[in-house]
């Protein structure tokens, strides 16, 4: 439900946003919140609450765009190492093990560094830096399934690779990615914050919650509004999309369901 509701808040954004979050008005410079503007105003007099309606329409599809694209990468390479094996695995495996040696972070942090930063980049770069994960699901999904009946039976009446592929293992394959998919959701956009907070994600004067926080963090202390708002929409928006990929997971996963298992584990971990 919270899920749907953060989906419906960003489609409807410019509807439900009471002021223009663009617009400076230096008569209402770090206004408390009030009935007239709910979550206040920042340093220069711009409302918080329309800030932050409009940042998650940037934040939430920074998430999925960046997701489809890591999720697509991680799909195509796992399913040639898995269903190849030899040479091709060994290559595709060896450059996830390099990608791997670098923190995504600083990864990203020396790619934008040469680049201009933008909505668009920001999508490419976490994106393209995110796909090792579902690259490796995938890869031993295809590895699991590539010897069973069906799989056979297809390649022996002259079913090709792609149709192999495409056809019959990836959609056996497919539990694990959506579970992938659901959590790198929130990982994306803790990415994206962190970036923009840092000032190198999304620019001004479009709004995001990572760079609501960078305007406000010198004013912690007084304009309290300017942290604790997008705080809360970011934390928030993570957990809710972390405890939808722990229900999926759960659900798909026919051993974690008997007898309670999957809570366990989650408890455990």
């Amino acid at each position: 439900m919270v899920v749907g509701i953060l989906i419906a808040i960003a489609v409807c954004a410019p509807a439900l946003a009471p002021w223009d979050p663009n617009k400076p008005d230096m008569k209402k410079i770090l206004t408390r919140p009030s009935a007239k503007h709910w979550l206040g105003t920042d340093q220069i007099g711009r409302d918080v609450l329309s800030r932050l309606l409009h940042g998650s329409r940037i934040s939430l599809a920074v998430g999925f765009v960046s997701v489809g694209i890591a999720t697509l990468i991680g799909i195509l390479l796992g399913a040639a190492a898995g269903y190849h094996g030899g040479v091709v695995d060994a290559t595709i495996m060896r450059l996830v093990d390099l990608m791997l040696v670098f923190p995504r972070f600083f990864l990203l942090l020396a790619v934008l560094a040469f680049l201009k930063p933008s909505i668009w980049t920001i999508m490419a770069v976490i994106g393209l830096t995110g796909w090792m994960g579902v690259t490796r699901l995938v890869r031993a999904e295809f590895l699991a399934l590539r010897e069973r009946e069906f799989v056979i039976w297809s390649e022996s009446i002259g079913a090709g690779a792609l149709r192999v592929i495409f056809r019959h293992i990836l959609p056996n394959a497919m539990a694990p990615v959506l579970v992938a998919m659901t959590l790198g959701i929130p990982a994306a956009i803790l990415t994206e914050s962190g970036l923009s907070f840092l000032g190198l994600g999304v620019q001004p004067p479009y709004a995001t919650w990572g760079n609501i926080l960078n305007d406000g963090k010198d004013l912690i202390t007084y304009a309290w509004w300017l942290t604790l708002y997008p705080g809360l929409a970011i934390l928030i928006t993570v957990l809710s999309y972390n405890l939808v990929g722990e229900g999926i997971r759960d659900a798909l996963d026919p051993r974690l369901r008997q007898s309670g298992v999957g809570r366990a584990i989650r408890v455990g971990r």
